[in-house]
């Protein structure tokens, strides 16, 4: 039993010592979704493969000018502050294998969230999925079952369909949520709107923290 415990403590004692490209972390409060209004410490990772062309942080798609930071800093950092809420994000998080993270981070008292295209296999024990796919990329059937809220970025008219077509593969106890791409917000949230009264299993969802002028 002692020896399983050494050999348990070792593997995590490595774990800790991983490192991943961040391109940016920082506390603010979640803009979207179900958490909207919470404190919450964003982690983004650097590297994408999906390549949206109104994607608002392009910067973080090549994981390689990115500085690594290993795993014990990234928690510590995050420890920092009062909330105890983590969302991983990017970029596309799901590049790298978040095992090690989300333990450091959960056996710190911290709830972890991720925001994915689920593009890539789920790694790590996360508490809650938040599935945008893109029409770029075809995500891994996986994340139908597994995710715990389906948002869709509405670009243009077409992704009403787009929208509806995961919202049918989606497991029954998933959000549904409708966005407006930023650079379209007038022009989008009022179909948006119209569209959720008449399909009420829909939820708007809105950058808010864009409207509050914060990270």
């Amino acid at each position: 039993m002692v020896q399983r415990m050494m050999e348990s403590d070792a593997v995590a004692s490595v774990k800790e010592q991983e490192t991943l490209p961040v391109m940016e972390a920082f506390y603010t409060v979640q803009g979207e979704g179900k958490y909207t209004g919470h404190a919450a410490y964003f982690i983004r990772l650097g590297g994408c493969d999906v390549g949206c062309v109104w994607c608002d942080v392009k910067e973080s798609w090549d994981a390689d000018v990115h500085p690594k930071r290993t795993i014990t800093d990234i928690v510590e950092a995050a420890a920092a502050y009062p909330g105890r809420l983590a969302v991983i994000t990017g970029g596309e998080p799901l590049m790298h294998d978040l095992t090690g993270l989300c333990i450091a981070l959960q056996e710190k008292g911290f709830q972890v969230n991720i925001e994915t295209s689920g593009t890539h296999p789920l790694s790590g024990d996360l508490d809650w999925i938040t599935f945008s796919p893109k029409k770029f990329k075809k995500p891994l059937p996986e994340i139908y079952e597994k995710a715990h809220e389906l948002k869709v970025i509405v670009y243009n008219k077409s992704d009403f369909a787009f929208a509806e077509e995961f919202a049918s593969q989606m497991n029954a106890d998933c959000r549904l949520y409708l966005q407006p791409e930023w650079g379209k917000q007038d022009k989008m949230l009022p179909l948006i709107i119209e569209y959720v009264k008449k399909r009420p299993e829909w939820q708007v969802s809105l950058q808010t923290h864009k409207y509050m002028d914060i990270p």
